[in-house]
């Protein structure tokens, strides 16, 4: 399935910006402003042109084993093909007006649900204008080295009741936002992602894990981020029990890695070989 440089680089997870020509202090400062405004969120009703009036119908969802109760407009709701389809469909109660998503995780719908209002989630993406890169709110410098240069401000794992222990947040709405259509949402959750660091082994297998069983083979760029994860710090994973254990009970995800890694050392091969002087 994956060919040569098949997943995503660092720098696409890191969302730096390339640069521009030169322009005036007030011309770069509105177009600062406008990015952070509309990046990657078209999904989301609120970053049309002409936002929606918000009185649309209030639609009740019902969510998870514990039958947690959401409340949203049909108008916003429908900006999903997945919710478009139960309002029209089977799925809809037209005298209760209800939608139930008795497998879906609360916490993770909630993210969905603040998406298509505000075209994020909590922690927010922001733009840090002294460092020109992205970074999530609140985010702060970590004491440990080890865990890169910031931490997040909230714990970026849920407890997964599908799963049965925690994964990583941006993970499960990922693979929300392909079962609701939201692709935007999608590059948005990757990006964060791709912003976390210090994540422990046992956690990002199983995330891993739970992003293969919850994606189709025709969508690569979530399992491509675990691949290149595990590629990048194969030295602690080289070294986990964890690690074993996982590659032990097999499946596509490590058949995925097998290959990423045999194009990964075919790269350093082929550079080493090019830099090599021929022999005459």
């Amino acid at each position: 399935m994956f060919g040569k440089r098949s997943f995503a680089s660092s720098k696409e997870r890191s969302g730096k910006i390339t640069k521009q020509p030169k322009r005036s202090f007030r011309e770069a400062s509105k177009q600062r402003q406008m990015i952070e405004k509309i990046d990657s969120r078209m999904d989301s009703p609120m970053m049309e042109s002409v936002s929606p009036s918000l009185t649309s119908a209030i639609v009740t969802i019902v969510v998870g084993s514990d039958q947690r109760l959401f409340a949203a407009h049909e108008d916003v709701l429908s900006h999903s093909p997945f919710f478009a389809s139960a309002l029209r469909d089977q799925f809809f109660e037209s005298s209760n007006r209800r939608i139930d998503l008795p497998t879906e995780e609360p916490e993770i719908f909630s993210c969905v649900l603040e998406y298509l209002y505000k075209g994020d989630y909590y922690p927010r993406l922001v733009h840090d204008k002294r460092r020109q890169t992205w970074m999530l709110e609140g985010a702060v410098s970590s004491p440990d080295p080890n865990k890169g240069g910031r931490v997040a401000a909230v714990e970026p794992t849920i407890f997964h009741s599908g799963v049965g222990d925690v994964i990583l947040r941006d993970t499960a709405v990922y693979c929300a936002a392909e079962v609701y259509g939201l692709e935007e949402l999608k590059r948005l959750s990757l990006r964060k992602q791709g912003l976390q660091s210090g994540i422990e082994v046992g956690t990002i297998l199983r995330s891993a894990r739970y992003a293969y069983e919850s994606t189709p083979d025709s969508d690569s760029r979530l399992r491509a981020h675990y691949l290149a994860l595990i590629i990048r710090s194969r030295k602690t994973f080289k070294r986990s029990g964890t690690m074993q254990m996982e590659m032990e009970i097999g499946g596509k995800l490590f058949f995925d890695l097998f290959v990423a890694m045999c194009n990964h050392i075919d790269d350093i091969v082929d550079v080493t070989n090019a830099r090599t002087p021929k022999s005459i």
